[in-house]
C-alpha cells in the first residue's frame, strides 16, 4: 500500500470509531429528550460556536494552514515550521477570545432576530435555553481555537494517529454528559447505576466542554514527540505569516458562506412542526457516517501529501493523485447512498425508539441527505486541491454560489416537503459545488483529471445493489422481522456491487 492508502485507512478506522461513538451519544441524547422543544434548543444552540470554530481554526485555517506549513517544514525545517505554528496559534486564540465576548454579549439578539436570528420561530423559554447554551458553547470553542490548530500542526508532519483519536475523547467527554451530567435519574451499565446530577440540557453543554478539554489534552504527547517550541509573538510581518493570512482571508468567507447554510437551515425549520429542527441535525449525522469514513478520511490524508507535490513541482504526480481520489470515490459511494437509502428505516426505527410519524420524518430527511453523499465526498477532494495549489478563491466563489442555490431551493421546499425539502437542497446544492470545483480545477491542469468509465461503473453497481437490497428487503418482510432482511439485503447489495467495481476498489490500496 502507499503512505496515502496507509494513512487514509487508519483514519477511516478512527472516524468509524468516532462516527460510532457520536451515534451512540445521539442515541442516548434523543431516547432522553426525545425530539421536542429542549433538544431542538441544544442543537440551534450550537450554530453561532460551530461558525466560531470553523472560521477560527477548524475548517478554515487548518486547510488554509496546512499547505503553506507543509512548504515551510520541506523546505527550511521543523523548527522553523513551529515557529509559524506557534504565530497563528497565537493569533487564532486572540480572534476567538475576542469573537466569544462578542457573541456572548449579543446572544440575545442573535437567537431573536425575526429577520436574522437563528430561532425565531421558537417560543420564549425555548430561546431563553438557547441563549444559555451558546454561551456556555463558546467556552468549548475557545479551546478549540487552540486544539483544532494542533491537528494541523501534527497533520503537517504526516502523523495523523494523535489528531484522529482526539474526536473520540470528545465524544467521550459528550457521552459522559449525558449518560452523567444530564439525567435526573442514572443509567444502569454493566450492573453498575451511574451517578446523575439532573441538569437537564445544559448537562449536555458541559460535557461539551469535557469533550473538548480530552480533544487538546491527548494531542499534546505529539507536541512533544515532534519537539514543539512556543514562541510568545504574533510575526504579522514575517513572510510565512502574511502567506498564510493570503490563503486564510478567502477562507474565512468561504467557511462564513458554508456555515450559513447550516445557520439558514435552522433558521426554516424553526417554522416546521416541533422536531424538525432535530430531525436534520441526525439526518446530517447519519449522512456524515460514510461521508467522513469514506471521503473525510481521504481527504485529511490527501492535503499534506497535494502540499508536498505542489512545493516539489509535481504536477503529474498531483494530477494522478486527484484522479485516483475522484475515481475510488464514486465508485464506492453510489452504491453506498443507493443501499443505505433502501434499508435504513428498520435501523432508524430500532436505534431511536421514536413515534412511527417521527420515523418517517427521519427517515426521508436522512435519505435526503445521503442522495448527496457522492457530491458531498468530491467536494473534500475537490475543495483540497486548491488550498494544496495555495489558490482559495475558486472555493470562495463557489461557497457563494452553493449559497445562494440552496437557499433559494430550500426556500422553495421546505414549506411542501419539510425538513426533507431542506435535505434535498442540500444534496442539489453541494453536489452542484463540488462538480464546478472539478470543471474549474481542469481549466487550471495541463491534463485533465478524468473518471474514465468509473461514473458508469458507479451508477451500474448503484442500480445492481439496490435491486439486490430491494429484493431481499421485499421478499423477507415480516418473516425476517424486518431489520434483519434490512441488513441482509444492505450486505447482498454491497456484494452485488463489488465485482462492478473491482477496477477502483483495485485502486484503492495505491492511492
Amino acid at each position: 500500500m502507499s503512505r496515502l492508502t496507509r494513512n487514509s485507512l487508519m483514519l477511516a478506522v478512527f472516524l468509524l470509531a468516532d462516527k460510532g461513538l457520536a451515534i451512540v451519544r445521539q442515541l442516548i441524547i434523543a431516547r432522553q429528550f426525545t425530539f421536542s422543544k429542549e433538544l431542538d434548543a441544544f442543537n440551534v444552540a450550537n450554530n453561532i460556536p460551530d461558525l466560531l470554530f470553523a472560521l477560527i481554526s477548524g475548517g478554515a485555517l487548518a486547510i488554509a494552514f496546512i499547505p503553506v506549513l507543509t512548504e515551510v517544514l520541506t523546505k527550511q525545517g521543523r523548527d522553523d515550521s513551529w515557529a509559524l505554528f506557534s504565530r497563528i496559534a497565537n493569533l487564532a486564540f486572540l480572534v476567538t477570545a475576542l469573537l466569544a465576548v462578542i457573541v456572548g454579549a449579543l446572544a440575545d439578539p442573535l437567537v431573536r432576530s425575526p429577520q436574522f436570528g437563528v430561532a425565531p420561530g421558537f417560543t420564549e423559554p425555548q430561546k431563553e435555553v438557547v441563549v444559555s447554551l451558546m454561551r456556555w458553547n463558546l467556552v468549548a470553542t475557545l479551546i478549540f481555537s487552540i486544539s483544532g490548530l494542533i491537528m494541523a500542526g501534527l497533520q503537517a508532519n504526516q502523523h495523523f494517529f494523535l489528531p484522529a483519536l482526539a474526536p473520540i475523547l470528545y465524544n467521550v467527554g459528550q457521552i459522559f454528559g449525558a449518560l452523567v451530567l444530564s439525567p435526573s435519574q442514572g443509567y444502569v451499565i454493566l450492573g453498575i447505576r451511574l451517578p446523575a446530577l439532573g441538569l437537564g440540557v445544559h448537562g449536555l453543554v458541559y460535557g461539551v466542554i469535557l469533550g473538548a478539554v480530552l480533544h487538546l489534552a491527548i494531542q499534546i504527547p505529539g507536541l512533544v514527540r515532534y519537539k514543539f517550541r512556543w514562541i510568545p509573538h504574533l510575526g504579522l510581518n514575517t513572510a510565512p505569516v502574511r502567506q498564510v493570512m493570503r490563503v486564510m482571508g478567502p477562507r474565512l468567507v468561504t467557511m462564513l458562506f458554508v456555515q450559513l447554510t447550516f445557520i439558514w437551515r435552522d433558521h426554516l425549520a424553526s417554522y416546521l412542526p416541533t422536531g424538525s429542527v432535530s430531525s436534520l441535525t441526525y439526518g446530517w449525522m447519519i449522512m456524515q457516517v460514510p461521508e467522513t469514513v469514506i471521503g473525510t478520511a481521504i481527504g485529511i490524508a490527501i492535503l499534506p501529501t497535494l502540499s508536498e507535490m505542489v512545493a516539489r513541482g509535481a504536477w503529474d504526480e498531483f494530477k494522478a493523485s486527484i484522479e485516483r481520489a475522484v475515481r475510488v470515490l464514486v465508485a464506492i459511494t453510489i452504491p453506498v447512498a443507493v443501499v443505505l437509502i433502501l434499508g435504513l428505516r428498520p435501523l432508524l426505527a430500532l436505534a431511536f425508539k421514536l413515534d412511527t410519524g417521527t420515523t418517517d420524518l427521519l427517515l426521508w430527511t436522512s435519505r435526503a441527505f445521503l442522495a448527496g453523499l457522492t457530491g458531498q465526498c468530491l467536494m473534500e477532494i475537490a475543495i483540497r486541491t486548491f488550498y494544496a495549489r495555495q489558490e482559495p478563491v475558486p472555493p470562495l466563489i463557489t461557497a457563494g454560489i452553493n449559497l445562494g442555490v440552496y437557499m433559494l431551493i430550500s426556500s422553495l421546499l421546505y414549506q411542501p416537503l419539510g425538513a426533507p425539502g431542506i435535505g434535498l437542497a442540500d444534496c442539489l446544492a453541494f453536489t452542484s459545488q463540488a462538480l464546478l470545483l472539478l470543471f474549474l480545477l481542469n481549466k487550471r491542469l495541463m491534463s485533465k483529471v478524468t473518471s474514465g468509465g468509473t461514473l458508469l461503473r458507479g451508477l451500474a453497481a448503484g442500480i445492481a445493489a439496490g435491486l439486490a437490497a430491494w429484493l431481499v428487503i421485499s421478499l423477507s418482510g415480516e418473516r425476517l422481522a424486518g431489520l434483519l432482511g434490512s441488513v441482509a439485503g444492505m450486505a447482498l447489495g454491497a456484494v452485488v456491487a463489488v465485482p462492478i467495481v473491482w477496477r477502483e476498489l483495485r485502486v484503492l490500496v495505491r492511492l
